[in-house]
């Protein structure tokens, strides 16, 4: 027998006992229905791109009636001009390790106020996509019980770009089912703080450098904007901050002192302290005038005696 016959009968062997083998675990089944769930990150963004190949329509529609439908909480909170009146207005951020970042320029800029507070409640490497590692509405309801605030500003979506598996069902990312529960979730996170009388400002997404994963981030952009619209809650717009005059991914841009620096970091993705500062001073701006602040003057100085 040839060195190549002998080859590849060992090469036969092996994938039949690999296969085999897979059979013989639930993970390992579940693998061969669904290879990329267990692929890295970056394979799994490639795998969930490519469209799956056709497959025959089931004799009953199994699949649409158990997705969620969202029930869009649409009412009003009390104004934060009528809070403030009442006592100092507490704020906290949720969210990823954006938000992460957009609390340190909003921290800084608020302590210019008395009468305001920010609270930090954010968790980086988690999202709306992924339950199973941590489930955000359930971490939020827990924070909630030990809190008092009137505003949460939230910002989600860096770790959402990848499908998502509801009850042996897979849905690649972008897809009808994806939206419908990736929708939902927003949905119920947005009546949880309302349950509270709590005011929300979403925070979209920035322009990414990559242009593949900024198509993703776009995605939950107007996903999240069309809900926002529906709940009748603020949605505010990264990308015109973060992108040069043509939408184009812009790493540097203008200081408050007209300056030109770095505004992002070298993933391409996160924020410099600069590109926090430029994006939190147009929330703070939102907040200032939605809330009626009014910034401290400073003191004159008494002559000395």
């Amino acid at each position: 027998m040839s060195v190549r016959k002998v080859i590849n009968a060992l090469t036969l062997i092996f994938v039949i006992g690999v296969v085999a083998g897979l059979a013989l675990t639930p993970d390992g089944r579940q693998w061969l229905r669904h290879p990329t769930l267990m692929l890295g990150n970056g394979q799994a963004a490639e795998a969930s791109a490519t469209p799956d190949a056709p497959t025959p329509a089931p004799a009953a529609d199994t699949i649409r009636p158990a997705l969620p439908t969202a029930a869009v909480d649409s009412r009003a909170v009390t104004p934060l001009s009528q809070r403030l009146a009442q006592g100092p207005l507490k704020i906290g951020v949720f969210g990823d390790s954006m938000a992460s970042d957009l609390y340190t320029g909003l921290y800084r800029d608020m302590q210019v106020y008395p009468n305001v507070t920010v609270s930090k409640f954010t968790q980086p490497a988690t999202g709306l996509a992924r339950y199973d590692f941590v489930d955000i509405q359930a971490k939020t309801q827990g924070q909630l019980a030990n809190a008092d605030l009137d505003v949460a500003i939230i910002a989600f979506g860096t770790n959402d770009g990848q499908g998502m598996e509801i009850d042996g069902t897979v849905h690649p990312f972008g897809s009808d089912g994806w939206k419908a529960i990736y929708g939902k979730r927003v949905d119920d996170l947005i009546a949880l703080l309302k349950s509270r009388d709590i005011a929300v400002y979403w925070v979209g997404n920035p322009r990414m450098r990559s242009d593949a994963f900024n198509a993703k981030m776009q995605v939950i952009n107007d996903l999240v904007r069309s809900r926002m619209q529906a709940a009748n809650v603020t949605f505010i717009d990264m990308v015109p901050l973060t992108a040069d005059a043509q939408g184009g991914y812009e790493a540097y841009g203008q200081d408050a002192n007209g300056r030109r620096v770095l505004m992002r970091k070298d993933d391409g993705m996160h924020l410099s302290l600069a590109g926090v500062m430029h994006v939190s001073g147009s929330i703070v701006d939102r907040l200032v005038r939605d809330a009626g602040l009014t910034r401290p003057q400073p003191t004159a100085a008494q002559p000395a005696a």
